[in-house]
């Protein structure tokens, strides 16, 4: 059986005064029943999360990934978490990871339906193999998402900057590219702009400056994303972010979707047009997104 763990919290004995956590967070069998049949996060997916890479029991890049759990939280109404309790639970759950590539999840939601408090656990399992698409690249396709660029200035409610446990669309839109015999999606907004991918966001080449779609039109911002980003600022080379047409797509020099666990897959066509693959930086950085980065 496949080895995984996981971390039951309570989050309502979080408070800024505790230094101690040990006692908020309970090991539980992960493959034994734990939720309620009136879980809001089974029912109606009420709830954000976050995953996290873990490189031979090394978590990756911890503090910006519980800095996103608490900016998804407040977009949901959600309490939010306590920054040293999930620290401290995330460390619990690497140290049990072994050798190799794991993935830790984050999961608050918003408990049983009329219950009093939240639910939240941590859970870490082996990763899948990502290291052949690291190699040999991926293909995608572009999506329409149905709405503009601006529409979460418009409506908030629609928490398109949270990473919320409401994963319909995104399933739908990889089982879509697959129907249309690529690996991947990027999706667009209706007006025509580049925005991310499903699970992923979207880092482009052109010449010697890089870009990403700027954060804004509820992109979530990718703690993967950042990363690339410092070790390609500490290279030299120029960064930034835009609002990318949907047309420049297919004129990048080279482009990688970038995440947390596969980490940077380099694309090889856009909707059948093939894409240059720059397999020497692919390779230096995922190198260094495989090394410790806090």
């Amino acid at each position: 059986m496949t080895r995984r763990f996981a971390l039951m919290i309570d989050p309502v004995a979080a408070s800024e005064e505790r230094e101690d956590f040990s006692g908020t967070f309970t090991a539980v069998d992960a493959a034994a029943p734990a939720l309620s049949v009136g879980e809001l996060s089974t029912q109606r997916g009420d709830g954000v999360f976050e995953s996290i890479g873990v490189i031979d029991a090394h978590a990756q890049e911890v503090v910006p990934h519980l800095e996103r759990l608490a900016h998804s939280a407040r977009l949901c109404d959600l309490p939010v978490p306590h920054q040293e309790q999930w620290r401290q639970a995330v460390a619990v759950a690497a140290a049990e990871c072994g050798e190799g590539e794991w993935v830790i999840k984050l999961i608050l939601s918003r408990g049983v339906e009329h219950g009093p408090t939240p639910t939240a656990w941590v859970t870490a399992a082996p990763a899948a193999d990502f290291s052949a698409v690291r190699v040999d690249g991926i293909r995608v396709v572009t999506l329409d998402r149905g709405y503009d660029l601006h529409v979460a200035e418009r409506a908030p409610w629609l928490l398109l900057g949270a990473k919320t446990l409401s994963y319909a669309v995104n399933m739908a839109a990889l089982r879509e590219a697959h129907r249309r015999g690529a690996d991947d999606a990027i999706f667009l907004s209706s007006d025509g702009f580049v925005l991310e991918a499903p699970t992923a966001s979207l880092v482009l080449r052109v010449g010697e400056r890089f870009v990403t779609p700027a954060p804004n039109g509820g992109i979530l911002h990718g703690t993967t994303q950042l990363s690339v980003y410092e070790h390609l600022s500490a290279r030299g080379f120029e960064v930034g972010y835009a609002e990318i047409p949907a047309s420049d797509l297919v004129k990048a020099d080279a482009a990688w979707l970038v995440s947390s666990v596969r980490l940077a897959a380099p694309i090889t066509a856009v909707d059948g047009t093939a894409l240059p693959v720059d397999a020497a930086l692919t390779a230096e950085l995922n190198q260094y997104l495989l090394s410790p980065r806090d």
